[in-house]
């Protein structure tokens, strides 16, 4: 037994028993396909209590012997058959399905320990064949693919079989095992090369399309469900024991689904409503390495040399690298609703398998569950590929349902990873590329936003939180991220709802002038930053600050432009809709001064003065009996918006307010 404490030749206990056929597993003698060993290790509850050096040791010893056992391999197998004959018994109690629970249960314990501690980016260790002169039962093709094999019975069983009291037990254990299987990206560079070796999830990608999609239908159908394993099963197992210490052993299996890392740091955060059942969570776990793994292969391509017509043409061999299609983000991309198919009432109806999913409950599902980063990326995924999921949330009347867990979570942007914020963005700049949806956020009212603490919002529109709150993001991407991305990001999504603005609360218009001054101010010093340098370049050598600083004033100087354009969007499409916008301009007209005759500003300022010089002349006009209040001045704005005509406005810059931004894939 090498390391592992030796266990009695002649067992007279289940305890017993099943130490020294754990023990026999990890050790060096090689038990065939047919050996009833198998069997009697598949049969039996694995309720061991090991301490942690001992289960440890017990890995040591497995990976070191499975290059001459291939029990790996051989428990692999054996997997594939139980879940065989588990999907041909319809979801009936069986012991077949203990036996799968354990036979999948082992694999992901010791196949953790080799991936976790493989020496080759190859993972030669895992040793996923037979050896040539292996004994094999009747009808096994020994040279087949074991990954292969494998992968197909999991995502068949997954994708197949219905979650039910009987079977949700190996559901979860299954959708563990594939953490772990697919965890081999964790030995690959940040980014994908023709050289990683991934064997299972590479397996996963080879599967037929309505395989593919019947596994994408089930995983999005856990997660919008949310089983729960029933106390019946899960007390057979000590890790879904709340009562008591679970054992070392389920432990370990149980520490496989921390891989849930994966290529994604930002699946970690599992809180809220998300965090209530794990089959649920594993299974978004599981849809989102699938749908985001990108497969990089090289194709040779034979170029002819033709740069001498007398001499005879050389063939050059060039190397490309390309991604492959993934068949799981195509089905995701593919999905329909089950109440309704645009494509069928158009009479072009859609080649292949098709994923009917309830885009009801699935928009539910997310709205509940967005403070969770992992349904923050599902939704970023189906709002970016998915036109037919996009098409329907646009046309939701209740639109808050998504969009003020989205604008609390960037709220409590300090307490967010950098993705999630991008990818909420993202989303945000999507939806306002609609004019509907930029339409219908204005008109929806919310009676409070207790979370907002700045300020006291009662009987604010859904559009005037979302200026705020982007706004907010910039102010806050100032101060700490200070990422021009999102600096633009932010910027684009109000250019893209400034033509359709209404009745923007006071509070929003005030903070969408203060945008203007808060850049302003960063510019200005910018500037004197930029002639400081340039005094002292004339004096010593060294011009690459300068240049630097240049860069950021340019940059600084687009996002005033922005700004402006955003102002003159409103004024010019929606001035009698928006007197708040006028007033919050009146009121701080001094910031605009001493940008007056900035080339860049000229034709934009020269509206903003048309509106201001429109109603300065006509308060200055009016005689009133003691001083303007803000009611008053509020008051006069709305009476004169009805006599505003828009005369002299200039509207050529409006073709560049919607900024044709590239839609990053994360």
């Amino acid at each position: 037994m090498g390391a592992v404490p030796s266990t009695p030749r002649h067992a007279s206990t289940a305890t017993e028993t099943a130490e020294y056929l754990i023990g026999t597993f990890v050790g060096e003698k090689s038990f065939p396909l047919a050996s009833d060993f198998w069997q009697k290790l598949l049969e039996l509850p694995l309720t061991l209590r090991w301490a942690p050096d001992r289960v440890s040791q017990a890995c040591q010893l497995f990976a070191q012997n499975n290059r001459h056992t291939r029990h790996l391999a051989k428990i692999l197998i054996h997997l594939s058959w139980c879940l065989q004959e588990a999907i041909q018994t319809s979801g009936a109690p069986s012991p077949v399905y203990m036996k799968a629970v354990n036979a999948v249960y082992v694999s992901s314990v010791f196949l953790k320990y080799i991936i976790e501690n493989s020496q080759s980016d190859t993972i030669e260790e895992l040793c996923l064949s037979l050896h040539e002169n292996e004994p094999v039962p009747k009808g096994f093709v020994a040279d087949q693919s074991i990954e292969n094999l494998v992968m197909y019975n999991v995502l068949t069983f997954l994708g197949s079989v219905d979650v039910s009291p009987t079977t949700s037990l190996l559901h979860q254990e299954l959708l563990n095992f594939m953490l772990v299987a697919m965890s081999t990206q964790l030995l690959s560079g940040p980014s994908p090369g023709p050289k990683d070796v991934h064997p299972f999830i590479d397996a996963a990608m080879s599967q037929e399309s309505s395989l593919v999609s019947m596994v994408v239908r089930r995983l999005l159908l856990n997660y919008i469900t949310r089983p729960r394993i029933p106390s019946s099963s899960a007390a057979s197992y000590s890790i879904f024991s709340e009562e008591s210490q679970p054992g070392v052993l389920q432990r370990v299996g149980s520490a496989a689904a921390s891989f849930v890392l994966l290529p994604f740091n930002y699946l970690v955060s599992s809180n809220g409503e998300g965090s209530r059942s794990q089959l649920a969570d594993w299974s978004l776990h599981v849809l989102l390495i699938l749908i985001h793994y990108h497969k990089c292969v090289v194709s040779d391509e034979s170029i002819t040399d033709r740069s001498d017509d007398s001499a005879i043409s050389d063939s050059v061999s060039k190397v490309n690298t390309y991604f492959t299609v993934n068949p799981y983000s195509k089905a995701l991309e593919n999905a329909r609703d089950v109440e309704f198919d645009r494509l069928d009432v158009e009479g072009n109806a859609q080649n292949g398998p098709v994923v009917r999913l309830p885009f009801a409950s699935l928009f539910d599902t997310l709205g509940m569950c967005l403070a969770d980063e992992t349904a923050v990326l599902l939704l970023y995924s189906l709002v970016q590929g998915n036109s037919d999921f996009l098409e329907y949330v646009l046309v939701r009347t209740d639109l808050d349902t998504l969009l003020v867990p989205i604008l609390e979570t960037l709220y409590n942007a300090s307490r967010r990873t950098s993705n999630q914020i991008y990818m909420l963005l993202i989303i945000l700049l999507i939806l306002s590329q609609d004019s509907s949806f930029n339409a219908s956020i204005h008109k929806m009212i919310l009676p409070g936003v207790p979370w907002y603490k700045e300020h006291l919002l009662h009987q604010t529109s859904l559009g005037s939180l979302m200026v705020i709150i982007l706004i907010r993001t910039v102010q806050y991407n100032l101060s700490k991220l200070r990422d021009v991305y999102l600096h633009t990001t932010c910027l684009a999504t109000l250019a893209n709802m400034a033509p359709h603005v209404h009745r923007l609360s006071g509070y929003a218009s005030q903070r969408l002038v203060s945008l203007f001054y808060m850049l302003s101010r960063k510019y200005n010093k910018l500037v004197e930053l930029r002639d400081d340098k340039v005094q002292i370049k004339a004096i010593s050598t060294g011009d690459g600050l300068v240049e630097d600083m240049s860069a950021e004033l340019q940059i600084y100087t687009d996002f005033l432009r922005i700004v402006l354009e955003i102002l003159n969007a409103i004024l010019t499409y929606a001035l009698p809709r928006n007197p708040e916008v006028v007033y919050a301009i009146m009121h701080r007209q001094e910031v605009f001064e001493p940008f007056k005759n900035h080339p860049r500003f000229t034709e934009l300022l020269e509206n903003i003065y048309n509106v201001l010089d429109f109603f300065n002349s006509r308060m200055d006009a009016q005689r009133l009996e003691g001083e303007w209040s803000v009611e008053k001045v509020l008051q006069f704005i709305i009476n004169n918006c009805r006599s505003w005509r828009g005369e002299g406005m200039k509207v050529e810059f409006i073709d560049s307010i919607k900024l044709n931004l590239g839609i990053a894939k994360f």
